[in-house]
This record gives C-alpha cells, sequence and structure tokens, in this order.
C-alpha cells in the first residue's frame, strides 16, 4: 500500500483514507456476512434453545429476553393500527382495494408505534439489541457445530 500511495501522491493517500472511512461505515456487512452469509446455514432453534441461553448468559440473557416480550407491543399495535385504520376506512370508503391500502398502512404505523411504546417501556435504549442478537447466534453455533467452525 505504500507503493502504490507513494507512486500515486496525495491522491494515493486521499483514495486509502477514503476507502478506510467507507470501509469503518459499512462495517455492519460483517455482521450481515456472520448471520446470512454461510454456505450451510445453522439448524433451527427452538423456544427450549433460546430458553437455555437467557438462563445461561447473565448479560445478554435478559437482554434478550427483554427483546423477544418487545415483540409482543408491535404485534398489539400492528393489530390495533390495522382494525382502526381498516374499520374507518371500511366505513367511508368506496373502494375495496382502499380498504386493503388502509389496512395495511394501519397495521404498519401501528406495529411502528408499539416498537417505539416497547423500546421506552422496557427501556430498550439502554441495550445493544445487535450484541444481544449475535450473542445468541454465536452460542448457538457453538453449540450446535462445536468446533467446526465455517
Amino acid at each position: 500500500m505504500g507503493e502504490k500511495s507513494s507512486s500515486w501522491g496525495f491522491l494515493g493517500e486521499h483514495f486509502e483514507e477514503v476507502k478506510e472511512h467507507w470501509k469503518k461505515n459499512f462495517s455492519f456487512i460483517d455482521y450481515f456476512k456472520k448471520t446470512y452469509g454461510r454456505e450451510k446455514s445453522l439448524p433451527k432453534w427452538t423456544e427450549a434453545d433460546v430458553e437455555e441461553f437467557i438462563a445461561s448468559d447473565p448479560v445478554y440473557g435478559p437482554q434478550l429476553k427483554a427483546l423477544r416480550e418487545s415483540r409482543k407491543y408491535a404485534m398489539v399495535g400492528a393489530a390495533l393500527g390495522a382494525a382502526h385504520l381498516g374499520g374507518v376506512s371500511l366505513k367511508y370508503s368506496k373502494s375495496p382495494h382502499g380498504v386493503i391500502l388502509a389496512t395495511g398502512f394501519g397495521a404498519l404505523c401501528g406495529a411502528v408505534f408499539g416498537s417505539e411504546v416497547a423500546e421506552h417501556w422496557n427501556q430498550l435504549y439502554k441495550i445493544d439489541k445487535q450484541g444481544a442478537n449475535l450473542r445468541f447466534l454465536y452460542w448457538w453455533e457453538d453449540k450446535t457445530l462445536g468446533n467446526q467452525r465455517n
């Protein structure tokens, strides 16, 4: 790399700085490769496996439990949003496709609102959500594959 930057001068140094900057900005791709970029996918896990992880990890276990419980808020929000906006649209609209679109939009808005309620109610903003999920994936990989990592 030193030869390239010296032969290109300022332009080469600038290119290396820009390359490092974007490498840092796209570091989440490493997480993507860890979870989805496998040749052979991990076997499916069950609720019992998740509960075993929650019981075994004193740091990330409670965080993962809070994350899993927060999905209920999003589901309830989606149901309420879909019922409300779909019902209003059904009452006042004369087009069936408008009712369908309104119901879908209500579900989407309700799910986002429910997720935000869960974020604050369960104080999820204080935890590392991605870290807890990845710690579970690492644990699951070690449990199922042992020392035979990809």
